[in-house]
């Protein structure tokens, strides 16, 4: 092939991408949610999307696929053509697999279209729970080991990380774990009495505890949070916690390395858009989220930060199979 004729081709090729950004979405998108129904990432997500959908211009169908703490959905759009079409509306745990010892992906493979908003952490207990609040609760453990049940979502969970700190700071407690694919179904179980306690993100427990079917025992953050201002900070009842907070779980919206950056522009205008909704402006201030709607290189940024941090308080309290050392994961600064 001639040289004339090859950069004709490559100018070609280059004018069909360009037409196919413009162009899209020209079919539907599957959005694939990696958390079971009525769980936190899920009611995110089904929340913004409507509204991304109106800026868009497009259909995206929301599919909930669970199972090896979110990793069969990541693999599932890790794998997807990088093209637009198939995006990952996923939470924080992908950027602990490696560690955890749960896959070789995480969020490296992806392009954040969106980081949408971040959960404040809070621990809740079973209405009928014999304990009201959290040193009652280290109470009824100190004198009944090994029979209070801890909801969990699988390791590098939310669950897997509070519960990391609390050993921290209280001690190794002797807990039960029970698994749940995402906090949506513990938190029906702890409502059913399956379970006792449940760190879980404010968002997906607030209406129940208005309801009054569990009751919060801390805030897992460095000060009371304005939506249920008479629940102390677990730094109030334990300065040692001082040493992790604040943290929390993310949400976000993500697309396979390689999709078009067109493409990727018009995905994250669209998400902005649909955060900026009045309706889901309201519906995230409600229950307690604090928005973000960041992506490109800020988003890049907070994903690595959020990686440093829980991946070395995990490993520090030996709940790692493997050092983040091994994966290029620096240690935060001091």
């Amino acid at each position: 092939m001639s040289r004339k004729l090859m950069g004709a081709v490559v100018a070609l090729g280059l004018s069909a991408t360009g037409a196919v950004a413009q162009d899209f979405p020209t079919k539907e998108i599957q959005g694939i949610i990696q958390w079971g129904a009525g769980g936190s990432t899920d009611a995110v997500m089904r929340s913004v999307t409507p509204h991304a959908e109106e800026a868009l211009g497009g259909t995206i169908v929301m599919q909930n696929m669970t199972g090896a703490v979110g990793a069969i959905a990541l693999n599932h759009v890790a794998d997807a053509a990088s093209d637009g079409y198939t995006l990952l509306m996923g939470a924080e745990n992908p950027m602990l697999y490696k560690i955890m010892g749960l896959g070789d992906r995480d969020y490296s493979e992806f392009v954040p279209v969106s980081i949408l908003a971040r959960g404040t952490p809070i621990l809740v207990a079973n209405i009928d729970a014999p304990f009201d609040d959290y040193a009652g609760m280290l109470e009824y453990i100190a004198a009944n080991p090994g029979e209070l049940r801890i909801g969990s979502t699988g390791p590098g969970g939310l669950p897997s990380v509070v519960n990391s700190m609390m050993n921290a700071v209280e001690g190794d407690l002797d807990l039960i774990a029970v698994p749940y694919d995402g906090d949506g179904p513990a938190l029906t179980a702890l409502q059913g009495g399956a379970i006792d306690i449940m760190p879980a993100v404010l968002g997906a427990a607030i209406e129940s505890i208005r309801a009054g079917v569990m009751k919060p025992l801390a805030v897992i953050d460095v000060e009371r949070n304005e939506k249920l201002p008479d629940l102390p900070a677990v730094t109030e009842i334990s300065e040692g916690y001082n040493a992790f907070l604040p943290w929390g779980p993310f949400f976000g919206v993500f697309a396979p390395n390689g999709t078009p950056d067109d493409v990727v522009a018009k995905l994250s205008e669209a998400y902005a858009a649909g955060a900026a909704h009045p309706d889901f402006v309201d519906l995230m201030d409600s229950r307690g989220y604090t928005r973000m709607g960041i992506s490109g290189d800020e988003a890049e940024a907070f994903l690595t930060r959020w990686q440093q941090g829980t991946a070395w308080l995990l490993h520090d309290a030996g709940q790692t199979v493997a050092s983040p050392e091994e994966f290029g994961i620096a240690r935060p600064a001091e």
